[in-house]
């Protein structure tokens, strides 16, 4: 297998038949399973680091990462984002995509490549995205690993209040306050165990500011809405076939471990690690041990199919 390093692969564009147009880094050996990354919530297709996506390669993925829509080189949606209040009282706009679109634009990435089964690794948001594709595409699906994510029932994985605190505050209108807004909620909701760096973190903070082809803010509240239109999402969980990992924190204070507990009830078969010390971030003490929960769990499935029961 020839050695592909993330830094060395560029970005490019699948135009969609919805008119979306959603950016993508392919990884490795396109001989290799295929693997694909979504991140979550306001985060670009970088925050997936050099060091975590190296590590899936060299340990014999084929590894492609999306920016979702409303983020970093893929199509920022033109309709206005919610206002506050709306974010608040989480009423959506009539005008709002759901998870389940932007769960369509990442198909359809894997319809650009030719890619007809995959291994869907999402975290946070894109935990829910990736959640959704196996619910609703289960023969794409080989299998599932939801990192630090939720069911969309409201009375799990909620955040704290003094996370929420640092999520009402006025968006960054520059480079220089979007690093500082990023390492400012990064530093809270990383975990007592895994203490961030801050000049890695300042650096994703400002390529993903340079790389975002639109507005972050609103992009980002669109993003909230439509997390806020799915609602619980339970019962579709429950359809799910792909062998399925779920990894938590036992520290997050973003999304509450007891929703990473709640998807593990909600998906048939599914396996529970909790990580001591491990917030909502993955910094670089974490890339050997998550992905190595990963890939173990990917090669238990190989290529043998969707209907893999993992003891």
């Amino acid at each position: 297998m020839p050695e592909t390093s993330a830094v060395e692969s560029a970005d490019q564009y699948a135009t969609l038949p919805s008119g979306m147009t959603i950016c993508f880094r392919d990884h490795g050996d396109k001989d290799d399973p295929a693997m694909l990354l979504i991140a979550g919530l306001g985060e670009d297709l970088t925050f997936w680091t050099d060091s975590f996506v190296d590590s899936l390669v060299a340990r014999g993925f084929r590894v492609v990462a999306i920016d979702n829509r409303d983020v970093g080189q893929s199509t920022f949606v033109a309709a206005p984002p919610p206002g506050t209040w709306r974010q608040i009282a989480a009423r959506p706009r009539g005008d709002a995509y759901a998870l389940a679109d932007m769960a369509q634009d990442a198909v359809g990435v894997l319809d650009h490549l030719g890619i007809a089964r995959v291994h869907l690794v999402g975290r946070s948001m894109g935990g829910m995205i990736a959640q959704t594709i196996a619910a609703t595409e289960p023969e794409r699906a080989l299998s599932l690993t939801s990192v630090y994510s939720t069911t969309g029932a409201r009375k799990v994985g909620q955040p704290a209040l003094s996370t929420i605190r640092l999520l009402a505050a006025p968006p960054a209108k520059n480079r220089t306050a979007a690093v500082c807004a990023h390492l400012r909620l990064t530093r809270h909701v990383a975990g007592v165990g895994h203490p961030i760096d801050d000049a890695a973190e300042a650096a994703i903070a400002a390529r993903g500011w340079d790389r975002s082809a639109g507005d972050p803010a609103a992009g980002t509240a669109r993003q909230i809405q439509a997390i806020q239109r799915s609602g619980d999402r339970t019962a579709q969980l429950s359809g799910i076939t792909a062998p399925t990992l779920v990894i938590h924190g036992d520290r997050d204070l973003l999304v509450h471990p007891s929703g990473g507990a709640a998807t593990v009830r909600a998906i048939r078969s599914a396996r529970h690690v909790v990580i001591p010390g491990m917030g909502h971030h993955l910094p670089e003490s974490l890339v050997g041990p998550v992905t190595t929960h990963i890939s173990q769990h990917a090669n238990r499935v190989g290529g043998g199919g969707n209907h893999v029961r993992i003891p």
